[in-house]
């Protein structure tokens, strides 16, 4: 226990003299967080502008019709003039230009609807989402106008109660949080990447005992390689604590992103894939003769698994064979787990992901500590 002590304290303090690197352990969360924050900023959804030019005019069904389209989340309505139109579309003041012409609330009494113009520069895209419900609008007044007979009164009476047995209706807004969950997914795929480089930078410092002789003399002393890497981890580990921290705070205090998740919840899902990038580190130091060496390996290791596992883009994006293989990464599982929570999922249904996270960190850690124990074996130091 005090062999274990004095390694912690000795690493803890090597690793907090280098000022300027704790620095950038700490200031890099933050970019990432900026990153996704711009990459998502013009995300979410601006409204829809349509301009009405209603030929109609005085005309009841008609004026209901364009206030039931003002009622449709995400549109902004407004009344133009026929002159004017055609300009205010061009120079992209309005998205969509509505055309009601003269008769149109005469053609529904008689079922044979006159034609509604309805134009977008920007293409179907737009135009779509109005287009459906004033299908479904205009569908319904011909059913009425049908079923009147072409009577007026009777029309009129029908319309009213139609109109009647629609207020009744109760709308409710629900918020969307698409956005803000994905700024923090994709800040997390961030945090992981460099979570990974840190903790291989932090285990460096074996390296540079190996290179500088002063490895091998901590070994001459009644110290064995598990405590040794068990040493490593443990300092590792707190300083990737610290930068989880610093990361979860900045994203909720000055970002204001809500990940969906309890800040606990995302604590100890961070904090338990810290193990596994202070482990998958030390694996890395350990089958490595140099730092010119570790530095390779870690480039060709986890910028390419990182990739795959969808933490730099939406794994959707990627082939159906990369996805599988997917599964094979640590990564993969933890933004899974982000996924899962954030659609609502309980923490008891993640225990399987969580498993594979600390299996992950187990074996790699033992990995680790069987190849330092070799090279004591060895009496690599003479």
């Amino acid at each position: 226990m005090k062999e274990m002590t004095w390694l912690v304290r000795r690493m803890a303090l090597s690793t907090v003299k280098n000022y300027k690197m704790m620095l950038l352990y700490l200031c890099l969360p933050v970019l990432g967080i900026g990153l996704a924050s711009s990459i998502y900023s013009g995300s979410e959804e601006s409204p829809l502008r349509v301009g009405v030019v209603n030929h109609d005019d005085g005309q009841a069904v008609t004026v209901d019709m364009v206030e039931y389209i003002h009622k449709l989340g995400q549109v902004e309505v407004r009344e133009v003039r026929t002159e004017e139109a055609e300009g205010l579309l061009a120079s992209g003041n309005i998205d969509a230009l509505l055309t009601f012409p003269k008769g149109f609330a005469v053609s529904m009494l008689s079922g044979q609807p006159a034609n509604v113009g309805l134009t977008s520069v920007q293409g179907s895209q737009v135009t779509a989402y109005i287009k459906s419900y004033l299908n479904a609008y205009i569908g319904n007044l011909l059913s009425i106008g049908r079923s009147s007979g072409g009577e007026q009164a009777k029309f009129d009476q029908m319309y009213k109660n139609y109109l009647q047995a629609e207020s009744g209706l109760s709308v409710e807004t629900v918020e969307d949080h698409s956005v803000q969950h994905r700024k923090s997914a994709q800040t997390v795929g961030y945090l992981v990447v460099l979570m990974l480089f840190s903790a291989v930078n932090l285990s460096g410092m074996i390296l540079k005992e190996k290179e500088n002789r002063t490895y091998f003399r901590v070994f001459a002393a009644p110290v064995t390689g598990r405590a040794y890497v068990a040493a490593n981890i443990i300092v590792n580990v707190v300083v990737m604590l610290i930068q989880i921290v610093v990361t979860l705070a900045v994203m909720i205090r000055f970002f204001h992103i809500d990940s969906g998740i309890p800040v606990l919840q995302m604590f100890l899902l961070l904090g338990l894939f810290a193990l596994v990038a202070v482990s998958l580190a030390s694996a890395i130091v350990a089958f490595s003769s140099s730092s010119m060496v570790a530095s390779g390996i870690q480039t060709m290791v986890i910028i390419p698994t990182c990739l795959v596992a969808g933490c730099l883009f939406p794994i959707t994006t990627m082939p159906a064979l990369m996805q599988q293989a997917a599964h094979f990464l640590p990564q993969y599982w933890l933004l899974d787990t982000v996924s899962r929570l954030q659609q609502g999922e309980q923490p008891s249904g993640v225990l399987l992901n969580l498993a594979i996270l600390l299996a992950f960190a187990l074996v790699l850690a033992l990995t680790a500590a069987y190849k330092f124990g070799r090279n004591r074996e060895m009496h690599s130091f003479i």
